[in-house]
């Protein structure tokens, strides 16, 4: 998605994967090889003038090393290096003194025992490394579920034993900034999650004006802690008191921004893209009254077999994306459908209907 906002404003683009990729095999130049290999990476990146990752997996740090002096590479190795790691990222923001729930990261079960005791027998266990979309987390209320989430989810360094917030809801704020420091914020989304998934983005998100205004400069601060050049999704709680946490950071276009395509003046893949070149950033203001958007997952595993989706483009409003992804896992995100209208039930209900009409 980033790819086609490029395409569209005449930038040339190519795009490196470790595997064949469906969703861009089409697209630009599409080359397939090992990016952790050195030649690999500088053959791809010698005619290059900025590299930018879809994931802050991305070898980013090995296109640093071979590229030339005259490639950027954003967001930058030292930026996906504190946010890839749950532990790095707390601390990051943490020490700019942005508020995160109460954490400790574990090197040894004594002391995730000791935490979960110490936050009250309800904690969430993240994986420091490597869990994203409900993978590498879980819900501890027991003994047997700490053991179970160690054996499962703890690395060589340990795990992260994060406080359970008793959240009335959750939010996201999607961030572009460049290297210049510009930068523009999206409103505020109500995100909906299930099974640990983000299934609902709804906007504007039912908060007051002040709310709003300390979740964009909780989001700004979170960029510039952790030196974000490019487009960053910041995830936070909402508390029944009104306070604000900031839960996670993705330093990339982000799912809960998927309704910007067709909701916002500009969309945050074009954001993205304008960003990391240090181009005139564009409105992220909506130019619409609202808009839900509503994820497709999987329902098998297996190769990708599309089954709905004429029935989905009856639903009147509904612009549907399909990822195409070759192959299915349940749960897996492989599209989404937007809805945008003059109010946010009848764009949730639209929504709703035609990516229930959507099998893969």
């Amino acid at each position: 998605m980033s790819a086609l906002a490029a395409i569209r404003m005449g930038i040339r683009i190519k795009t490196l994967s470790p595997t064949a990729s469906g969703p861009v095999a089409n697209i630009g130049e599409a080359c397939i090889g090992d990016w952790n290999d050195p030649l690999v990476m500088a053959e791809f990146a010698k005619d290059c003038d900025v590299i930018t990752v879809e994931s802050e997996w991305a070898p980013a740090e090995i296109a640093e090393q071979v590229a030339s002096s005259n490639t950027q590479v954003w967001p930058s190795s030292a930026t996906l290096r504190t946010i890839r790691h749950k532990g790095r990222q707390k601390k990051a923001l943490q020490d700019a003194g942005i508020a995160v729930p109460s954490y400790t990261c574990c090197s040894s079960f004594a002391e995730a025992e000791q935490a979960w005791l110490d936050y009250g027998q309800k904690v969430v266990a993240k994986k420091f490394e490597g869990s994203y979309d409900g993978y590498g987390n879980a819900t501890v209320r027991s003994m047997a579920e700490l053991k179970q989430a160690w054996a499962d989810l703890a690395a060589d360094d340990g795990l992260l034993i994060e406080s359970f917030v008793p959240f009335k809801r959750e939010l996201a704020v999607m961030v572009a900034i460049s290297e210049s420091g510009d930068f523009v914020v999206y409103p505020v989304v109500d995100t909906e999650q299930q099974n640990h998934r983000c299934h609902a983005v709804t906007v504007p998100a039912p908060i007051s004006t002040r709310t709003h205004q300390e979740a964009v400069d909780m989001a700004v601060a979170s960029a510039r802690a952790v030196s974000m050049v490019g487009m960053l999704g910041v995830e936070l709680f909402e508390l029944e008191n009104g306070e604000l946490f900031v839960n996670e950071l993705a330093p990339r276009p982000h799912n809960t921004g998927h309704y910007t395509i067709e909701a916002c003046h500009t969309s945050q893949f074009e954001n993205h893209i304008r960003s990391v070149l240090n181009l005139p950033l564009g409105d992220p203001s909506l130019q619409v009254s609202a808009a839900v958007m509503i994820n497709v997952l999987g329902k098998r595993s297996g190769p990708v077999q599309t089954d709905g989706l004429k029935q989905a483009l009856a639903v009147s409003g509904a612009a549907v994306h399909i990822y195409g992804k070759k192959d299915v896992r349940e749960h897996r995100k492989m599209g989404h459908v937007t809805v945008t209208s003059s109010d946010v039930e009848t764009a949730r209900a639209l929504a709703e209907q035609a990516a229930g009409h959507i099998h893969l």
